[in-house]
């Protein structure tokens, strides 16, 4: 089934068209989700909100750009609603940066994320990379999980974010200088 198929027949509200879509696009939302969320039952979660909100705002859809495009930015908004919202939640504030002088315990508060896609080996690694991601600003790091994780084109990224060409350069160039700058003042106080 075509694209342009299936919008005209979720438009129509075909369960099977629905179904299509849920086969076609859930891991890519789920891996979008655990990117941003870094939580794996958070992510299911979130994406189950995600198809629910597609499936009752498919009508909305104006067609304006593709299909994959309109699910990223879903994807990605709701995920950032979430993150605002257990942000709120949270008593006392944001917690800590791991590149603080109690580093260690501010990595203890740090939920034991781990992505599914890393090796064994590397997951100590990739635990550190994904706190200092998320300790970037909201759009770098939608940006570099979007660019570096779920491997979308610059171009899709910006219509995803609504953002010029030259702003998702930007915004990759200063997220990968603040992980840089991050990393640096973790390994320097910690691989002593």
């Amino acid at each position: 089934m075509e694209e342009k198929e299936i919008i005209i027949r979720l438009k129509k509200n075909e369960e099977k068209a629905f179904q299509v879509l849920v086969d076609l696009f859930s891991k890519k939302v789920y891996n979008t989700c655990v990117g941003m969320l870094q939580n794996m039952e958070d992510a299911e979660d979130v994406t189950q909100e995600i198809f629910i909100t597609i499936h009752l705002n498919i009508k909305e859809f104006k067609e304006e750009s593709s299909l994959s495009t309109w699910i990223y930015r879903i994807s990605i908004n709701k995920c950032l609603e979430f993150i605002r919202k257990k942000n709120r939640k949270k008593r006392s504030g944001i917690f800590k940066s791991i590149f603080s002088s109690d580093g260690e315990r501010a990595i203890e508060n740090h939920t034991d994320f781990l992505h599914p896609g890393i090796q064994l080996e590397n997951q100590e690694r990739a635990k550190i990379l994904f706190i200092a991601i998320d300790l970037l600003p909201e759009q770098q790091r939608t940006a570099y999980i979007l660019h570096k994780i779920e491997q979308v084109s610059y171009q899709e990224i910006a219509q995803i974010m609504d953002v010029s060409l030259s702003a998702v350069e930007s915004l990759l160039f200063r997220g990968k200088q603040n992980l840089k700058k991050h990393l640096a003042i973790y390994y320097e106080e910690n691989e002593k």
